[in-house]
């Protein structure tokens, strides 16, 4: 029976009307009583070694057999964090703008600004290599479920099916390793866990380390619409960027890449998006699910807000600096979990999306009921899960004050000193070696400072969250807070303790002087035990629960087989969909965007820097159709990690570069939701049209055409191109 919570609110008939919220049903008025988890509730995300050929074959009517999976498969590639694929056969890459957003700023010399500018490689010796950068091609696939799930049946607790399965797995991957030893630039190995542990692939990656960018648009451009259009559609985004992997110094020749599908798609065409979605959610029980929706959700949204409101008061006060730190990128990376994490919250608290998560669990263990050798088994699975998140509960209070504590990145350079140098001291008294001691002191010593105005606004809002999370009366709080305000004692901290500047924790060390009086020390020796507590039985109740879920895991691809997709890893996956809009607000969603609305959007909102478009734009080129489609939708399962996937058609022509959701579509992390979710693309033929009408990329549009590499715009231009 659905829980009340669920229900609360509801009319005594039973009718729920439903507004077009992000976690909505897909209707306007849903009779609780008949809704049930339906075929593709678990989505579409397929992975390719269980590639839905039948499925496809039937439903669109063209032969997907195994040399078709394969083509989409070698044509597709993996970046840190996204998605991309060969869209040449000189190695030219596609891909998302905000996917290398990072690596511009990071190639971007004095003066040059290629964030903001944009940046257009004239000639092949112009493309410019990114540093620690890489593409990874699936190469190979192998099931190695039986040999990996032998050698946990041979184990007897937890900690000896972690060290089967880290051993197993180590033998896979050096087995695999010396298999494809001749692959080129390099490897990368990994055994992939499905269905929880239910099931486990190896795949064998080559890894192209050789990468340069080739086309960046401005900023603006690329995240046009900014922060408020974001997960968001109607869109008006040139999301696109371009790089080329290159071997022994010259561009790579792949065997497999996408054609240019310069004609595009029209509303109702098939759409197959292939790319790598994030961890998603969607196996989870009712009772993890009831964690996230009370604990974690809440929690993150609440530390992503405060970290991004102290982000953005220091970047509007100094953005010289800011951009030389990257805040803006962390903002914006920022801005997006935020919108994401609030949108899986919604969808936990939206009854349609719960009756049909409730419906599903109900469905699974009625077939488990029907199978006697499985039944007693998952009972106790799934007692034990729901009592790992009682445990859990009770940690609540410290999950929250200690929310990304020890982040380098977004945590106080104070706080991450005073749990350090309490560790140090600690060290010292217990009088462990003097290797120990140093290492301790080395990594107290290493933490590098904030700007001032930047650790003193993130130094307070940790102070308050104590009190938020742990209480006014917790010895953490009352030391924390021993001063009043959090800015009061986060002024008395920096103002008084050693550990308030690298180098005067740096002195301090090296003279000896760090003692256990120091407001920060207190603070840490305060803080760290606690921690270190909560930590070691959150770590913990984690490995009981990953193993838990491997069995579940096991007992769902008992009885459902193929049949249902597993949960999104950050591997390789397929998804299908049609071109289509969608009713929301009372009006229409076309499938299509053109460029005209980015010239609305522009001359609307007048001095709003998210609108703002760059010089070159400012004034339509003669030869620009303003109808282009600039941006389109389809109903394709795509999920965080889907940015830069190819949209292709059956004919594997490239017709899309995936790069956004709707609103609709951020309960995806539970449930697939076709009727109103969409997946954003930036559509070819406006690749094409700002390529050639606006940035003169010549040689680029050339090789996309034709196949051909110019090496240089005089030799695209020489060429009628």
């Amino acid at each position: 029976m659905l829980r009340t919570r669920y229900l609360t609110g509801l009319l005594l008939s039973g009718l729920l009307a439903v507004s077009a919220a992000p976690a909505a049903a897909q209707v306007g008025v849903v009779d609780l009583d008949t809704v049930k988890a339906g075929k593709f509730d678990y989505g579409k995300m397929w992975p390719f070694e269980y590639a839905p050929a039948d499925y496809y074959t039937e439903t669109y009517g063209f032969t997907a057999d195994a040399e078709w999976f394969e083509r989409a498969r070698l044509s597709a590639l993996r970046l840190p964090g996204c998605s991309a694929s060969f869209v040449s056969p000189h190695g030219l890459v596609a891909t998302n703008h905000h996917c290398v957003r990072g690596a511009v700023g990071r190639i971007s010399g004095p003066g040059e600004g290629l964030l903001d500018n944009g940046f257009f490689a004239a000639t092949l010796s112009d493309e410019r290599p990114i540093p620690g950068y890489y593409a990874d091609q699936l190469i190979s696939i192998e099931d190695v479920t039986d040999e990996v799930h032998a050698a946990l049946d041979q184990a007897t607790t937890d900690e000896e099916r972690v060290e089967a399965r880290a051993a197993a797995i180590e033998a896979i991957q050096a087995r695999a390793r010396s298999a494809h030893a001749s692959a080129g630039d390099s490897l990368y190995i990994q055994v992939v866990g499905l269905y929880g542990g239910g099931r486990y692939s190896t795949y064998v990656f080559r890894r192209f380390t050789d990468v340069r960018l080739v086309f960046a648009a401005e900023l603006t451009m690329g995240f046009f619409g900014g922060d408020p259009d974001n997960f968001t559609y109607p869109r008006y985004a040139l999301d696109f960027a371009f790089l080329r992997i290159f071997e022994d110094g010259q561009p790579y020749q792949p065997t497999h890449y996408f054609g240019w599908g310069a004609t595009g798609v029209e509303e109702g065409d098939a759409v197959f998006v292939i790319g790598n979605p994030g961890q998603t959610n969607r196996l989870a029980t009712l009772g993890q699910i009831d964690f996230q929706r009370e604990v974690t959700l809440p929690v993150t949204i609440g530390w992503i807000t405060r970290t991004h409101s102290a982000l953005g008061e220091f970047y509007r006060a100094d953005p010289e600096r800011g951009e030389e730190m990257g805040i803006r990128n962390q903002m914006f990376g920022l801005s997006n979990f935020l919108k994401a994490s609030t949108g899986r919250y919604e969808a936990l608290e939206n009854p349609y999306v719960m009756t049909k998560k409730t419906d599903g669990e109900r469905q699974f263990l009625e077939a488990v009921a029907a199978r006697p050798e499985l039944a007693a088994s998952v009972a106790e699975v799934m007692e034990q899960i729901t009592a790992i998140q009682a445990e859990k509960k009770e940690l609540a209070p410290q999950y929250g004050a200690f929310r990304a504590i020890t982040s380098g990145t977004y945590s106080s350079a104070v706080i991450r000193r005073a749990m350090a140098a309490y560790s140090y001291l600690d060290a010292q008294a217990r009088g462990v070696s003097a290797d120990s001691v140093a290492a301790y002191a080395e990594r107290l010593t290493s933490i590098a400072d904030k700007p001032a105005d930047l650790e003193r606004s993130l130094l307070r809002q940790r102070l308050s969250v104590f009190q938020r999370y742990l209480g006014a009366n917790h010895p953490v709080t009352q030391l924390a807070l021993q001063d009043g305000a959090p800015a009061a004692t986060a002024a008395a901290l920096l103002g008084s303790s050693a550990l308030a500047t690298a180098e005067a924790t740096a002195a301090a060390v090296e003279g000896g002087t760090l003692s256990t009086e120091d407001p920060g020390v207190r603070l840490g020796a305060a803080i760290t035990p606690e921690y270190r507590e909560y930590d070691e039985r959150w770590d913990a109740l984690g490995a009981r629960e990953q193993e838990l879920m491997i069995d579940l895991g096991r007992a769902r691809f008992e009885v459902y087989g193929e049949s249902i997709p597993p949960d999104g890893t950050f591997s390789l996956r397929i998804t299908d969909g049609i071109v289509k809009g969608y009713e929301y607000n009372g009006t229409l969603a076309p499938p299509y965007t053109t460029f005209y609305g980015i010239y609305d959007r522009h001359n609307a909102h007048k001095g709003n820097p998210d609108w703002a478009l760059p010089e070159r734009w400012q004034t339509p080129p003669p030869g620009l159709d303003l109808g282009t489609p600039l941006n389109f939708v389809s109903t394709a399962d795509t999920y965080g990690g889907n940015s830069g996937s190819p949209a292709v058609t059956k004919e594997l022509a490239l017709v899309g570069l995936n790069f956004d959701r709707n609103i609709n579509g951020l309960s995806r992390d539970y449930l697939y939701l076709p009727e109103q979710g969409r997946n954003v693309m930036v559509d070819v033929r406006a690749i094409h049209a700002s390529l050639d009408q606006v940035y003169d990329a010549d040689r680029i549009v050339g090789e996309l055409t034709t196949g051909t590499l110019y090496e240089t715009e005089e030799a695209a231009d020489a060429a009628g191109r």
